[in-house]
């Protein structure tokens, strides 16, 4: 860090409009973000950041070892691997070279490479469950990198959140940026937030939390209303169309209905409350009493990667996989 910036960002409510567009009401609602009025340094965010940094390599550390024998094959050929991640496991390993689940592939199948790392070529949250690819060849490295490059894989989710959502199908339109508050989590992006980051350069907070806004969005639909312990939870399938870092997560709660378990971006998480926002877009949003009596019951979080589709990367062949969610 060459000099520490300090900017004061003085500035008032933003809104948004048509953040939250579900099909079934076209209108739109308004949403209002967080007040930024504090000093921001570059000094503040770093620490914020070693220190969350610590945690987290903490948590990274619990990953435990897998039995290649034990892995949930879903398919197997010469040149990929389909495999049903459990939670709770780091899909690939940390600069601390912690167990996980490309390595475990790799210890039972091996690649073209002799290299586990390049058989990874997308992956979940340690937290999250669901379907895996892996490459074992170079040929099939190369055809899924372009794939997942060009959108041309489908996946859905499956995941509890929080409260009784009222529409039956919708979509979550917010953008998302790094938060220098809660480094190095994501929240919905605003004016007076992008502001605040103004006289900050690559070498004071690095080059992530000053890219720009990526716009994001979330299509989900309504599978089942559900109670955990006697709280009401709906069961929702959710697909990412742009695939943003915690873009599931972090759009759920600023709907006002965060993933059951979600100890980030749920209530009392290490993220900030609601994506960023003062309040849930959703007129059903869940109060902050029934999220706290959810996250008491929760046991895990409650997101799991239900589907995947696309064409095999050396022969076309069009191949689709589901596996049921654990909860």
């Amino acid at each position: 860090m060459k000099f520490t910036s300090t900017i004061i960002a003085a500035l008032c409510f933003t809104s948004f409009a048509g953040a939250f567009a579900p099909s079934t009401f076209p209108q739109s609602r308004s949403i209002s973000s967080t007040q930024c009025n504090v000093a921001v340094t570059a000094d503040d965010i770093n620490a914020k950041l070693a220190a969350q940094m610590q945690k987290l390599r903490a948590k990274d550390a619990t990953s435990p070892k897998l039995n290649p024998d034990d892995l949930k094959v879903v398919f197997e050929d010469e040149h990929i691997v389909v495999v049903d991640k459990p939670a709770g496991v780091l899909c690939v390993p940390n600069k601390d070279n912690n167990p996980s689940l490309s390595q475990a592939v790799f210890d039972k199948f091996g690649s073209e490479s002799g290299r586990a790392d390049k058989m990874v070529v997308h992956r979940l949250g340690m937290d999250t469950s669901g379907l895996v690819v892996f490459a074992r060849t170079e040929d099939a490295l190369r055809g899924m990198n372009t794939a997942f490059r060009t959108r041309s894989v489908t996946r859905t989710y499956e995941a509890l959140a929080c409260g009784s959502i009222e529409e039956a199908e919708g979509t979550i339109n917010l953008p998302l940026m790094r938060d220098y508050e809660f480094p190095p989590y994501m929240r919905v992006s605003t004016d007076e937030h992008q502001k605040a980051l103004i006289g900050l350069s690559v070498e004071d907070v690095g080059k992530k939390l000053l890219e720009r806004p990526k716009e994001s969005l979330t299509k989900f639909t309504v599978v089942g209303k559900e109670e955990l312990e006697g709280n009401a939870v709906t069961r929702v399938s959710l697909t990412s169309i742009s695939g943003r870092t915690h873009q599931l997560n972090v759009h759920l709660a600023a709907y006002g209905h965060p993933i059951v378990g979600d100890q980030v971006y749920g209530i009392n998480g290490e993220a900030a409350a609601n994506g960023g926002l003062e309040a849930g877009t959703s007129a059903s949003s869940a109060s902050a009493e029934l999220q706290e009596s959810i996250a008491s019951a929760a046991k895990s979080m409650c997101v799991h990667a239900k589907t995947i589709s696309f064409e095999h990367p050396v022969t076309g062949e069009k191949l689709s996989f589901e596996s049921a969610a654990p909860f």
